[in-house]
Order: structure tokens, then C-alpha cells, then sequence
């Protein structure tokens, strides 16, 4: 039982740490909800209790250790931001640290975040092998805030301590003993009687207590080679640019080489103060919690039976279809695959083993798991060879012509029961479900390229599609590793609808005189991976265009027209090198000139701000209509689309989160603005201008 009273005399929650003696050993359990999160009850509980350990003669040493599933996921993350009530983590953890008697945290499940931090303020730990440690916080925008990036460099070293924080990344305790964070690893099934037979032999031999914070051995080397702050930094400049908690962690851990421990953890609390009331910490909080709530349909409750999925098919052995086929096979489930020609199946076949051999090239799959996987994949050239498949993926290029005539011909093949999805980027999935007899067994599952890679599915529901039918396709995209966002019928979904608004405004600028790597570059500067015409001339410019059709009207026609069909050819919006290096090219800009002339744009400069307002604000209009026809369940499922689909910077929250932290009524004020020298392209939807005048933001939808 947990002492109801600590010294201070200050209640305590009674049921959150349970205190038991093992012989001289006083073992304390944490026991608060599915993951111990350190929230101010938990923390109290675990004061109370070592305060009660430390004052009682009959205990010799302390273990420390989770109930349930784990020792501690961390901090308790809705309590960011709120006044601090009870004892802070940092305050307990040095209190656990300065604690007469040893103090052994025993780890099972994970210890995460101020889960580690707690564990590596006791004086010994041990794990059994499966657990798992990591300080993740860098994913939400901030840095350890109790002492982790002071004390992980002591025991492991700045170099590891660089890895696992500004990683954030989890390691395994077998990982972690070899790093020295963890001390003895036990039997998985004997982690409370190992951990209190280590304390005896702690007393037994008469060991110190072995405080993080007098090390000094580890650190030594920030101080001996500070280079290796600046080698870090550049090793990985493109993965953490734009964000700020990674530089925040780097600048902690140096602080950690270089000033005394007290220091130190002042200069760690200032930093995390600092990211937790920033904007991108909100983001990355709001991000974490959005992608949890697109799995919750309000008229599809949690407990709807998902259909069984055994055996997939898939239409199709081009990029889209390969890709999506890898996802199943890397889940271990079985594949059938169609095409209509050999060569093409032989062709897609072998993309697919290529990719396995890549991945196992560089350490990620063992070669017997490029076998397993292989082994799962079926190919055929009759589409009859599908009748036996629980869900049918069609994954053709996007003529509606050709994906109605493959539903019709499903409809007879097809098993009863079976889901027949379209992988189409914009067509209607109510036209193509109403060429088959069951339409409610019909959904759109628009996967990502490459769709190997990339997290994010829009699962499409159409107008008669059964709600086990969206359950089934919303838990199977968990299953393979995907973030699934359910969205309505209508042209280009979510991701692609709004992408068409930043597209339209993109080539009106360039038409003006605005270069396109002036375009390029504001939106690479913004966040997102690359702008509209580089990911052009990375798709391809002659996707959807041909020479029969082609009226030498835009820009793209006269580029295609000279063989400029992007990256694959050489040149494109830009010029390329061997190396498919970009430049700027003369020749666009000729070709630019030329077609504004023939349609008489006025040419004129335009800011950076401008630009991004044009390129950007649509996009928020766009999403503002989505969520009026009802075509997305919630804002922040749209903020989920974008980051996953489309390289949204997370730390931007969103194209919705984004626009709340501006100010709905600002970006109404310039929607006019652009309405009243442009057209009704940039029409304010009625929602936006609701919310703007209730003074509310799509938060609060």
C-alpha cells in the first residue's frame, strides 16, 4: 500500500503507486492507466512512496516498477502548457537521485520520454530484453525536459546521445546494455525477482550509488572533439530542417560536455520552456493527436466487424500497382497480381524483387525475408484467377472507361463478401461502383507515390458503400503501415482537390513574370519538400498529355512539345545534368513570355509573401468547402492528408492547423483582396467566412 501521506503531509492519489517489501527491498509499482503516463497524481504517488522507503530502517534498497504493460510511456502530454501542479518530473528526479538508499528501476514494455528520464535518475536499471527505451520527445516539438539531455551523454556518451534524442527513435534494451544505459538484462518472466536480487547484491557488496550526474568519463570526448557537434549537424541538416526542437537537443547535449550538472538542467528547462510555448511544438502536439482521431467515423462505431482479409488482388503491375502490392506482402499477406501482358508483369515482377534486394542491400531485410515475401506474390494474366481474393485493389492509369469495364467484369468473378476498391486519384467512385450488382461492397483506396513509401491511403466512401466495408479498409490500411484518412466523392478527393488550387495559381503567377524557381523556392523555403514545378518535372509533364490532343496553348504544351517533358528527358521546367541536377532555364522563360503574350496577362513582380499567400490561401479556401460538403469528417483529417500525402512540414501542423495559428479573419482580408483583382478563384467559402466572423477557427468545428 501506498503511504496516503508524503513528508510534507500533502495527500497523495492512494492507488497509483502500490509499495510491497520482498525481504529488505521495498518494490513500488506504478500503476496509473494503460501507460503510467507521469502525470501530477503519479508523480506524488512515487515521491510519497521512496519518501516513505527512505525514512523506513527495515529497507535496504528501492526497485522501481511499472504495472500492466510497461514502466512509463512519459510525461502526461495534455498536461503541456497548463500551470504546474504537485511536484515537477525534473524536482522528483533529482530527489530520486539524491535518495540514501540504491534505487533500481526494473523496465518491461517501454520506458519512453520521462519514463527513461525517471529510469536514468535511479542508480541502477534493468530490463528484460524485449523492452524498449527512447526519448521521442523531438517528435513532438520538444527535448527531454528532466534531465534527459543531461544525464543520456554521462552514461552513453554525446555521440550515442545525439542519436537516440535528436533520433527519437526507441532501441531495444540489448542495444541499450551494450551502450551501457542498461546495467544487467533479466528473464522476461522473472523481471521483479531479478530486480530485487540486484538490489540485495548492491547492499550485500557494499556498491555505490552510482549518480548519472557525477559522471564525468563519457562527456569528456564533446570536450576533447567539439567537431563532432558540427559533423552531426551537417550529417543531418536535411532531415531536421525547419524544425526547431533538433537544434534545441544538439545545443542541450553540448551544454551537457561543457557546463557543471546543475548548469546544465537550467539550461535544458530554458530550452524546453522555450520549444513547449512555441507554435511548433502545437503543431507537433496537434499532429500526434490528429492522426490517432482519423480512425473515429462517427457513423461507423468502433466496434463495426471488419470483413476477414486472407487474399488481395491487385489489377494492374505498373508503379501504383507493384507498390501496393509490397505494403500486403510486407505484412504477410498473400498476392495475386494482374496484368494483361507478360512483359508487363515480368517488367512489374521484377521492380518489385529489386526493391526487396535494395532494402536488404542495406541492412533493412534479411535475404530469406526477400524470399518469404516473394513467395507470397501470385501473377497471372486472367483476371478470373481473382475469385478467390476477400479484397480486389484495380490499379490501371485513370481512364474511367477502362476502370468501368474492369468493375463490370469483377462483379462476375469476384467471390460474394468481397471488397472491390479503385485506386483512382480523382474519378467518381459512385459511377464506377454503379457498373457492378453491389455497390455497397465498392470503396476508393487511393494509395500514395510510391505507394511502398509513402504513409497516407485516402480510403474513398462512396454513396452506397457498407460500413463494414469502410471499417474493413480502414483497419487493413493500419495493418500495412498506413495512416488512413476517410474522405466523400468528389473530384480529386481531398489531397488532390486542394493541390489543383495551389497548381491554378502557380501558373498564373509564372504568366506574370514571377520565374518558376522564384515559385520553387518560396514553398521549399515554407517547408514542403519541393515546389509545383519541380514536382513536375518529377512526375513527368506528359502525364495526360499527348500530341493528338495537344492545342500548344499553356506552357506545359510548348515545353512537351520540345521534348522538355521533365527530369526523365533532360529538361523540363528546368534543365537537368547527368546527375539530374536542376538549373534554371532560358528556354522556359522564352517559352513563359511567349504564352503570356498571346493572352495578354499583364506582367508584374510579386513579393514572396504574395506568393505564398496565392499559392496557399486557396488551398485553405479549398479545404474550408471540403469540410462544408461534408467530404472530410474533420479538419484536422485534412492537416493528416497533407502531411502524409503530400510532405506537409509537421511542424506547420496542417494546411487548417496552419491557417488558425495566422488568423481566419486574416486570410478572409487578403481571399477578398485576390478575389477583387483576380476573380472568384479566390470566393471566400461561406464557412471560412462563418468562423472568421464568430472569431473561431477550424479547431472549433
Amino acid at each position: 500500500m501506498a503511504h496516503d501521506t508524503n513528508a510534507q503531509g500533502t495527500p497523495t492519489n492512494d492507488n497509483v503507486v502500490a509499495t510491497a517489501r520482498d525481504g529488505a527491498v521495498a518494490v513500488l509499482t506504478l500503476q496509473s492507466g494503460p501507460v503510467n503516463a507521469l502525470g501530477t497524481a503519479l508523480r506524488q504517488g512515487v515521491l510519497a512512496a521512496v519518501e516513505a522507503a527512505e525514512a523506513d530502517s527495515a529497507v535496504t534498497a528501492i526497485v522501481l516498477i511499472g504495472g500492466g504493460r510497461m514502466f512509463s510511456a512519459g510525461a502526461d502530454i495534455t498536461e503541456f502548457g497548463k500551470p504546474q501542479s504537485g511536484v515537477s518530473l525534473p524536482d522528483l528526479l533529482n530527489r530520486i537521485e539524491a535518495a540514501s538508499k540504491p534505487v533500481v528501476a526494473a523496465i518491461h514494455g517501454n520506458a519512453l520520454g520521462g519514463g527513461l528520464e525517471t529510469a536514468l535518475a535511479c542508480h541502477y536499471r534493468v530490463a528484460v530484453p524485449s523492452a524498449k527505451v527512447g526519448l521521442p520527445e523531438v517528435k513532438l516539438g520538444i527535448l527531454p525536459g528532466a534531465g534527459g539531455t543531461q544525464r543520456l551523454p554521462r552514461v552513453v556518451g554525446p555521440r550515442k546521445a545525439l542519436e537516440v534524442i535528436v533520433g527519437g527513435s526507441p532501441i531495444g534494451a540489448k542495444a541499450a546494455a551494450a551502450m551501457g544505459l542498461i546495467d544487467e538484462l533479466a528473464p522476461e518472466d522473472g523481471l521483479r525477482a531479478h530486480a530485487v536480487a540486484f538490489a540485495e547484491r548492491v547492499v550485500a557488496e557494499g556498491r555505490p550509488l552510482l549518480k548519472i550526474r557525477d559522471r564525468d568519463d563519457k562527456i569528456a570526448e564533446g570536450r576533447e572533439n567539439p567537431g563532432l557537434f558540427a559533423a552531426f549537424r551537417e550529417e543531418n541538416a536535411r532531415k531536421t530542417r525547419g524544425f526547431e526542437a533538433p537544434e534545441a537537443c544538439i545545443a542541450c547535449i553540448e551544454a551537457a560536455c561543457r557546463l557543471p550538472f546543475d548548469e546544465g538542467l537550467a539550461f535544458e528547462r530554458a530550452e524546453f520552456q522555450k520549444l513547449v510555448s512555441g507554435t511548433q511544438s502545437a503543431a507537433q502536439r496537434h499532429v500526434f493527436f490528429a492522426e490517432r482521431q482519423t480512425a473515429k467515423i462517427p457513423d461507423v462505431p468502433d466496434d463495426t466487424p471488419a470483413r476477414p482479409i486472407a487474399r488481395v488482388g491487385v489489377i494492374g503491375a505498373g508503379t501504383m500497382g507493384g507498390g501496393i502490392s509490397m505494403n500486403f506482402l510486407n505484412a504477410g499477406i498473400p498476392v495475386t497480381i494482374v496484368e494483361t501482358k507478360r512483359e508487363a508483369l515480368d517488367r512489374g515482377l521484377k521492380t518489385i524483387r529489386t526493391n526487396y534486394e535494395n532494402t536488404a542491400k542495406k541492412g533493412r531485410l534479411k535475404p530469406e525475408d526477400v524470399e518469404t515475401r516473394m513467395g507470397l506474390l501470385s501473377d497471372t494474366l486472367e483476371l478470373e484467377k481473382l475469385a478467390e481474393c476477400d479484397l480486389i485493389i484495380e490499379a490501371v492509369f485513370e481512364d474511367m472507361g477502362i476502370k468501368k469495364e474492369i468493375f463490370s467484369k469483377l462483379d462476375k468473378i469476384a467471390k460474394p463478401g468481397a471488397i472491390l476498391a479503385s485506386n483512382t486519384s480523382y474519378l467518381d467512385i459512385d459511377a464506377i461502383a454503379a457498373m457492378t450488382s453491389r455497390p455497397a461492397d465498392v470503396i476508393g483506396m487511393h494509395f500514395f507515390s510510391p505507394a511502398n513509401v509513402m504513409r497516407l491511403l485516402e480510403v474513398v466512401r462512396g454513396e452506397k458503400t457498407a460500413k463494414d466495408v469502410i471499417a474493413t479498409a480502414m483497419q487493413i490500411g493500419r495493418k500495412v503501415g498506413k495512416i488512413p484518412v476517410l474522405v466523400g466523392v468528389c473530384h480529386g478527393f481531398v489531397g488532390n482537390r486542394m493541390l489543383a488550387e495551389r497548381q491554378r495559381e502557380a501558373n498564373r503567377l509564372i504568366l506574370e513574370g514571377v520565374t518558376p524557381w522564384d515559385v520553387d523556392r518560396v514553398i521549399y523555403d515554407f517547408g514542403l519538400p519541393m515546389g509545383p514545378f519541380t514536382m513536375s518535372d518529377l512526375a513527368g509533364l506528359d502525364i495526360g498529355w499527348s500530341r493528338e490532343t495537344n492545342k500548344s496553348e499553356s506552357v506545359r504544351d510548348l515545353l512537351c512539345e520540345q521534348d522538355r517533358r521533365g527530369q526523365k528527358t533532360g529538361a523540363g521546367f528546368y534543365d537537368y545534368d547527368a546527375r539530374r541536377k536542376a538549373t534554371p532555364s532560358k528556354v522556359t522563360e522564352e517559352i513563359i513570355a511567349k504564352v503570356a503574350e498571346r493572352q495578354g496577362v499583364k506582367r508584374k513582380d510579386a513579393t514572396d509573401q504574395e506568393i505564398l499567400e496565392r499559392c496557399l490561401y486557396p488551398m485553405v479556401n479549398e479545404g474550408a468547402k471540403i469540410l462544408e460538403e461534408g467530404k472530410a469528417i474533420r479538419a484536422s483529417d485534412i492537416d493528416i492528408v497533407w502531411i502524409n500525402g503530400y510532405g506537409w512540414p509537421v511542424y506547420r501542423g496542417g494546411p487548417m492547423f496552419w491557417a488558425d495559428t495566422i488568423g481566419l479573419p486574416k486570410v478572409l482580408e487578403r481571399l477578398r483582396a485576390y478575389q477583387a483583382e483576380y476573380g472568384d478563384a479566390f470566393k471566400p467559402s461561406a464557412l471560412l467566412e462563418r468562423l472568421a466572423a464568430e472569431g473561431k477557427g477550424f479547431k472549433d468545428l
